[in-house]
């Protein structure tokens, strides 16, 4: 039961288990300070403005597996309806929808959840060799995520795609700079 009380302790929560009941002589308001702001280890951690490179590979490698299944799903669900043949039943044609959209979903989401995965360490790469973190870190992640996940395919299919996903990453992290400022989220 965290409450706060005057705004003087806006950085604290006071945290009492013993709220309702009085049987204590203590008050217990003071044993339980606990801090809302997350603690670091050293004061250098708390100067970053950005994730650990474990958060930014759960985060990239979930949020594009998501996405990819979500699409894909929906993908699958289209192809599901296109394959109906006349006379199927209403349950083969629920078993085909749930089929082929369980099928694409899977796929698509391992795919660019792989090239989330990718992006992740690359990034990760870039910023702790380089030292900084602004849109050309982004733009070197993306030109190596694309390069890393086509060169099975060859030299010219690697430099496509890299320079593909330089491009697009340019382009988020534009798209990201200027969400900020004229959309106030």
């Amino acid at each position: 039961m965290a409450t706060n009380h005057s705004p003087d302790e806006e950085s604290t929560r006071l945290y009492h288990p013993y709220q309702n009941y009085e049987l204590l002589p203590i008050n217990a308001h003071h044993l339980y300070k606990l801090p809302t702001s997350p603690e670091y280890l050293f004061t250098e951690e708390s100067l970053k403005k950005r994730r650990s490179w474990g958060e930014n590979l759960t985060f990239y490698a979930g949020t594009a597996y998501l996405g990819g299944s979500v699409a894909g799903a929906a993908a699958g669900i289209i192809s599901g309806v296109k394959s109906f043949e006349y006379g199927d039943t209403a349950k083969i044609k629920i078993s085909r929808i749930l089929n082929s959209s369980g099928h694409t979903g899977r796929s698509v989401g391992c795919r660019i959840g792989a090239v989330g995965l990718i992006y992740a360490g690359v990034e990760s790469g870039v910023v702790a060799f380089a030292d900084r973190d602004d849109v050309w870190t982004s733009v070197a992640a993306g030109l190596g995520t694309g390069a890393v996940f086509r060169a099975a395919r060859g030299v010219r299919s690697a430099a496509v795609a890299g320079a593909l996903g330089g491009v697009v990453a340019g382009g988020v992290v534009a798209g990201k700079q200027v969400l900020k400022r004229y959309a106030h989220i």
